[in-house]
């Protein structure tokens, strides 16, 4: 059986123009895919009126605590000693958070005692497809 965590937290979108819009989210991490982190964000702040999910990894979430960390469509790093900011980058833009580093690192903390940081088991399928990949008998 899977474990999930959730924290509702709040959030602050950086507008193109340096306007702060507080907008709801909700952390969550579940153990069926230990290896992510997950934000949601519900239908009414969204552009197209959907709930809408932002996952990627949580080795990403925890670097970028300490410094900036990210190079794809999702980058965090900390923004002054209180704030940590979290950029989602996408077809249509870039939507700029910035969240209070105490909620994430807490969040992050809780996440350590459902699945210790290197102990995510990854499966036997991609170890299955790892070693497909690089030519090994599976």
């Amino acid at each position: 059986m899977h474990v999930t965590l959730q924290q509702p937290t709040g959030a602050r979108l950086i507008t193109a123009t340096g306007q702060e819009i507080a907008i709801p989210a909700t952390l969550r991490y579940t153990s069926g895919d230990p290896l992510a982190v997950h934000i949601d964000f519900p239908p009414h702040v969204t552009v197209d009126g959907e709930a809408t999910t932002w996952t990627y990894a949580r080795v990403l979430l925890a670097e970028g605590l300490r410094a900036p960390s990210g190079i794809g469509t999702v980058r965090v790093r900390p923004a002054g000693p209180a704030h940590t900011r979290v950029e989602f980058h996408a077809a249509q833009g870039v939507a700029v958070l910035r969240f209070t580093t105490a909620d994430l690192t807490r969040f992050l903390a809780r996440t350590y005692t459902v699945v210790a940081p290197d102990e995510e088991a990854v499966g036997a399928e991609l170890d299955h497809g790892l070693v497909a990949l690089f030519g090994g008998r599976v």
